[in-house]
C-alpha cells in the first residue's frame, strides 16, 4: 500500500473547518446542502463537493433516515422501557440524556454509532 500524501489546511480552510463545526453544533440535522446555504448567507463562496470533503475531515454527517430503520438486529438486546405505567407527575421526577457529540480543543468526541 502506498503512503497517501496529507496537505495541511491553509487559514482560509481552517476557517471554514471553524464554521462548519460551530453550525454542526448548533443545528447537527444539517447535511452538506444546508451548510452550504449557511456559508453563502454569511458571505463565503463555496461549493457542496468542498463542503462535503470538510464535513468528512470532522467527521459530521447530516440525519437523514436510512432503509429499514424500524427492523431490530436479531443479535441486539431489546431494553425494557422503564417508564411503562409511570405516572409522571411533577418536575424533576424522571431525567434522560443523550451525548453523541462534544467539542473539545483538539478536536470531538463523538459516541455510538460508526465512529
Amino acid at each position: 500500500m502506498r503512503p497517501r500524501l496529507v496537505m495541511q489546511p491553509d487559514q482560509q480552510e481552517l476557517v471554514l473547518l471553524a464554521l462548519i463545526d460551530a453550525e454542526y453544533t448548533r443545528h447537527p440535522f444539517y447535511g452538506s446542502r444546508k451548510i452550504v446555504q449557511y456559508l453563502k448567507n454569511i458571505g463565503h463562496i463555496i461549493n457542496r463537493k468542498r463542503v462535503q470533503r470538510l464535513m468528512g475531515i470532522l467527521c459530521l454527517a447530516g440525519m437523514a433516515p436510512g432503509p429499514h430503520t424500524s427492523r431490530r438486529h436479531p443479535r441486539h438486546k431489546v431494553y425494557p422501557y422503564l417508564l411503562r405505567g409511570v405516572s409522571i407527575d411533577r418536575p424533576n421526577q424522571v431525567w434522560s440524556t443523550d451525548i453523541t457529540y462534544i467539542r473539545l480543543p483538539r478536536g470531538v468526541c463523538v459516541s455510538g454509532g460508526d465512529h
